[in-house]
């Protein structure tokens, strides 16, 4: 790959590594799901480096415990806890409402995975709905607050589940075929890669990056819906190589997109184990699916996204 985007980081390295030496003083974030698992430990490092942090969360009692953890450890006081239900339209538009001033920094963190099939009351199928049309609705209703920063970063948490699936635009809401859980989440996450790649392109003029990362296999409560059995066997499938992550080491990626030098400038990548991905081999469980960066997609799910 030509001027591929190369860090001295590695699928090792903790988000604290990614963030030591870096100065994030003045700058203000957003991190959804920072309630817990790989959201706690970004907002954790964004905190360390001075942000001031915003946890968009659906759990306001479980959002401040870690808020009060967050401003224990890292002696940050300006850690905010705000309500952030991602499949709910409105809720997304009320917090979009909320939000005053310009904003550095938006971690779509949150989402769920496969999970039994449910739909939102506008039909969606909740994968796509909660992964990537909340996503989409918070990234777009803050635009104006993203370019009001100038220089401010957008980071799309996909994941190499996205190998399962391009996105189905003749189904997507398994209405004409089975719904298969993983099926659902890979098409979910692509969707997040896909909408980078059409961010990037929308919003270079406004000075505004937008990546997609694929954290590493992390045990958290994302997990819930998926047995012990369906986890081994998807890290054995991803190769012989593949070891559970702790979640300081999930977060690295998003937080070298979201904070660190080395990626200033980058826009419209996906990037795993804090480096840029190589094209998928077809059969492996690394890089990124052509499918996954076709610009015609990519537009193509923008243009349905905002209708």
């Amino acid at each position: 790959m030509p001027d591929r985007i190369v860090t001295p980081f590695t699928a090792a390295s903790t988000a604290a590594d990614v963030v030591d030496g870096v100065d994030l003083t003045g700058r203000r974030a957003i991190v959804t799901g920072g309630a817990s698992g790989l959201g706690i430990e970004t907002a954790r490092a964004l905190a360390t480096a001075g942000a001031e942090v915003t946890l968009a969360v659906r759990d306001l009692a479980a959002g401040a415990a870690v808020a009060d953890d967050l401003i224990a450890t890292t002696g940050n006081k300006y850690i905010h806890v705000a309500h952030l239900e991602l499949a709910d339209r409105a809720e997304v538009a009320a917090f979009v409402a909320g939000w005053d001033g310009p904003l550095h920094i938006l971690v779509n963190n949150a989402g769920v995975m496969a999970a039994p099939l449910s739909r939102t009351p506008d039909g969606w199928e909740s994968q796509f709905a909660t992964n990537h049309l909340g996503h989409f609705a918070l990234a777009t209703g803050l635009h104006p607050a993203l370019a009001q920063a100038g220089g401010a970063r957008v980071v799309s948490v996909s994941s190499s589940a996205h190998l399962g699936s391009a996105v189905i635009f003749e189904d997507i809401n398994f209405e004409r075929r089975a719904y298969e859980p993983w099926a659902a989440y890979g098409q979910s996450k692509t969707a997040n890669v896909l909408f980078a790649v059409e961010a990037a392109r929308r919003w270079a003029d406004d000075g505004i990056a937008v990546n997609a990362l694929h954290p590493g296999g992390i045990r958290t409560k994302l997990q819930r819906h998926v047995s012990e059995e369906e986890l081994e066997a998807a890290r054995k499938a991803a190769g012989s190589k593949a070891v559970w992550r702790t979640p300081e080491q999930g977060a690295a990626t998003s937080v070298l997109l979201a904070a660190s030098p080395l990626v200033e400038g980058a826009t419209g990548h996906y990037f795993e184990d804090c480096n840029e991905a190589e094209p998928n081999v077809p059969g492996s469980r690394t890089g990124v699916a052509a499918y996954a960066t076709d610009p015609e997609a990519a537009s193509r799910l923008w243009e349905l996204s905002s209708r």
